[in-house]
């Protein structure tokens, strides 16, 4: 089975992308910062990782730099999913490392189209 790790500070989040990959199939591991998601993806390999920007601890993006620099999620698909749209800040994304973006509200029909397509 296909195992997704969400990272959001936000308990609802977390709920609500839980259920959507649930419902498709995945397994869903969950952490609430970068910190957190970091300790988790080394003591277990994920398939992909679903990741908010801003978050407490350790961000988004330094989550991401940090998981490149791992043997293990040199090319495991990181997306990230956070209020941030600005063209500045996807780019700050992508140079890190991240796989795509996707922007809240979610649209679930979508989140899981994208999943699909970079797994």
């Amino acid at each position: 089975m296909t195992k997704i790790l969400a990272v959001d500070d936000s308990a609802s989040m977390r709920q609500m992308v839980s259920f959507t990959l649930k419902g498709a199939g995945y397994e869903v591991v969950e952490a609430s910062d970068g910190q957190q998601a970091l300790d988790l993806a080394k003591k277990q390999q994920v398939d992909l990782v679903l990741s908010d920007v801003n978050m407490p601890v350790m961000d988004g993006i330094a989550l991401v730099k940090e998981l490149r620099g791992l043997p293990s999620y040199k090319f495991t698909p990181i997306l990230m999913l956070t209020t941030e749209s600005a063209g500045d800040k996807k780019m700050e994304g992508k140079q890190a490392g991240a796989t795509g973006w996707l922007v809240k509200p979610f649209n679930p029909d979508q989140l899981l189209a994208t999943i699909k397509k970079v797994l």
